[in-house]
């Protein structure tokens, strides 16, 4: 029997509900995988929302990102093998569950040197990572940037990623504690958002110039005082929306503005095929196995409890990363 999270409605956290269910044998170019660890992310709340409405409609099961070992193989599957550690996190939905079937090319085999907790909290935030940093806009050494969110999940990935390519690093949070989190993970300045105007803070680093580039997860919040952060065509990437979704924007403002630029960005176009998706996780797993980026797993939920999972990170109440156990 296999325990699962379905979604009938949607809504807050209440309408996780626990199920159990069947896993059958895989299809051709699918694999069966038990998981032993489930990575959260704040993509899943837009799931349950209905902010990003699922493809295959309601109900559904969600989850883009999880760790465990193969059990069996479709026909035709010919890179992966029973027994193997795989992990994943461009999905599908459907990784609330102790076990599952899925497509054999979204599995990226994981290696010893990292453990399956460590494989389910980093495939999304730091392939998310990679390609904000790497791709969308190619951090050199000696660029300023600015970083939202600095203590969340893709924030600490990203903080050291971008101070092992030769960057200055600030970053914004909500607390003391949070700040120091993120000084300790390769910010070299940390602008608290209750406190201090963001705009006025990064102008003041940067000698009033503004930064080349922000990477903003936070949306409706700090749209402006990411765009205020930029120097002259200057590049505002907007990748999440956790305090919600900007809207009625009009685009006239980035002429005023120095003639911007903003991009939305998502993981799944920059891993739209497999080697660009082999690619990216590999980049990952480098700096992983390395040390240069150490993977914070500092929440463990069991599976059964997804909803609380979820009030705590749409609470603020979690740093790093959070995983689910089943």
């Amino acid at each position: 029997m296999v325990t699962k999270i379905m979604i009938h409605a949607y809504g807050g956290p209440e309408v996780l509900e626990v199920a159990d269910g069947e896993v059958g044998a895989p299809g051709k170019g699918e694999i069966r995988v038990r998981h032993t660890a489930i990575g959260l992310n704040y993509i899943d709340t837009y799931f349950r929302t209905g902010l990003y409405p699922p493809p295959m409609g309601l109900p559904f099961t969600p989850g883009l990102e999880a760790a465990g070992v193969v059990e069996a193989v479709g026909e035709g599957v010919t890179n992966l093998r029973v027994g193997q550690r795989i992990a994943y996190g461009t999905g599908p939905l459907g990784a609330y569950s102790s076990e599952r079937l899925m497509p054999a090319e979204k599995a990226i085999a994981i290696p010893d040197s990292i453990a399956d907790e460590t494989a389910a909290a980093m495939m999304l935030k730091g392939m998310t990572t990679q390609y904000l940093l790497r791709q969308t806009y190619a951090v050199q050494p000696g660029d300023t940037i600015l970083i939202h969110a600095a203590a969340g999940g893709v924030g600490l990935i990203a903080g050291q990623w971008a101070k092992h390519l030769g960057a200055t690093v600030i970053g914004t949070a909500g607390s003391e504690e949070k700040a120091a989190l993120a000084k300790a993970h390769g910010y070299d300045h940390v602008i608290l958002y209750r406190e201090e105007n963001i705009a006025e803070r990064v102008k003041e680093i940067t000698g009033g110039k503004g930064v080349p580039v922000v990477y903003d997860g936070v949306g409706k919040d700090t749209f402006e005082a990411s765009l205020d952060s930029l120097q002259l065509r200057g590049l505002l990437v907007s990748f999440g929306n956790a305090s919600g979704p900007v809207t009625g924007v009009n685009i006239g403002i980035l002429a005023a503005k120095g003639s911007l630029y903003v991009t939305r960005p998502t993981l799944a176009s920059y891993t739209a095929n497999r080697a660009d998706l082999e690619s990216c996780a590999n980049d990952l797993i480098d700096v992983v196995a390395k040390g240069a980026v150490k993977i914070e797993v500092n929440q463990r939920f069991p599976l059964t409890q997804a909803a609380d999972a979820h009030r705590a990170l749409e609470g603020r109440d979690t740093t790093g990363s959070t995983i689910l156990l089943p």
